[in-house]
């Protein structure tokens, strides 16, 4: 009996001290879990940072074209708080290109929320000379913010920064308008869509960013 108990009690040392050091705790070979998680973490934290901050640029402009269609008063705060999401990706590059040009790029990004509630509000007067003006100005914007992009970095080449724009431009305005045109079940997949893309376009920019300045991660 005796032997037994110390054969139970031997077993479960054995156990807790394997599941120390061969789980979570130290594992038997290499790095421990906690050193390989921080491996290269600057890097991985850049590139989760651009995809919220561009995930909430996407997130607040859905919000908006859905408090815009219905008129409701919760549009104004909306607004104010998509606003807010351009000072921040302006913000976010302040570390690296400077307070001008985090400046420049946050007055770009507001004037591309400013022509798209242009564009909403001439859809929903059916106003169709004002929605092409709209129109005109939004997608020269978005080439604008394109090449300053370009400039800024040569990682981001001017055609392939300027497509990246124009797409999510394409989507977003077929998102609104299915938003407008009450088409619930096409503005969830466009919604869908856009999402993807903008993940594509923030890793753009973050990968950008790490091969210019590799010295700060």
């Amino acid at each position: 009996m005796r032997n037994n108990i110390f054969i139970i009690i031997a077993a479960l040392f054995i156990g807790v001290l394997g599941g120390w050091y061969f789980g979570t705790s130290q594992p038997a070979y290499g790095l421990s879990k906690q050193s390989a998680m921080n491996t290269n973490s600057k890097a991985e934290t850049i590139k989760m940072d651009m995809r919220k901050l561009w995930e909430d640029h996407i997130t607040w402009t859905r919000a908006y074209l859905i408090s815009a269609a219905a008129d409701s008063a919760q549009k104004d705060a909306d607004t104010k708080r998509l606003l807010k999401n351009q000072e921040d990706i302006g913000n976010a590059i302040k570390p690296y290109y400077g307070e001008a040009a985090g400046g420049k790029l946050t007055m770009l990004l507001k004037e591309h929320i400013a022509t798209a509630v242009d564009l909403v509000t001439a859809a929903k007067a059916n106003d169709q000379a004002a929605m092409n003006a709209a129109n005109n100005k939004w997608y020269k914007n978005a080439n604008d913010i394109a090449d300053f992009l370009a400039a800024a970095n040569p990682n981001w080449p001017k055609d392939q920064a300027r497509a990246m724009m124009k797409e999510h431009l394409d989507l977003t305005k077929q998102e609104a308008a299915d938003i407008l045109g009450g088409k619930y079940e096409e503005n969830v997949t466009d919604y869908d869509k856009v999402h993807a893309q903008i993940l594509k376009m923030a890793d753009m920019l973050s990968a950008g960013i790490l091969k210019q300045f590799p010295e700060k991660f």
